[in-house]
């Protein structure tokens, strides 16, 4: 996958897997070994854990439709690999955090 195509999303959204779909993969331990890697990246990476939550609905039987999407993750992180959540140490405790939500038309629920 070193030189793969980068894909500019985390998951196809226009197909949904299925568990009759394709062949059993030759290799779960390959496909198991990987969407825990992948889970795990979650933690710094969480534009990922939808497309990885589909992957591991799929641990006990995965199919090549299953790979396909384990695949695409792969090729998203190739293409966005400055991207992530990054945890340093500090001497402080603060929290800054954005968001995009328009609290002007929220009632006041004091």
């Amino acid at each position: 996958m070193a030189n793969c195509k980068p894909a500019s999303t985390p998951a196809d959204t226009s197909t949904k897997a299925s568990n009759s779909e394709g062949n059993l993969i030759f290799d779960a331990l390959w496909y198991r070994s990987m969407a825990g890697a992948l889970q795990y990246l979650t933690l710094t990476r969480p534009d990922i854990a939808y497309a990885i939550q589909q992957v591991c609905l799929h641990m006990h039987a995965p199919r090549t439709c299953h790979a396909n999407i384990l695949k695409h993750v792969l090729r998203y992180l190739k293409g966005t690999i400055g991207f992530g959540l990054h945890l340093l140490a500090t001497a402080t405790l603060s929290l800054l955090a954005y968001t995009d939500t328009d609290w002007a038309g929220c009632p006041d629920t004091h």
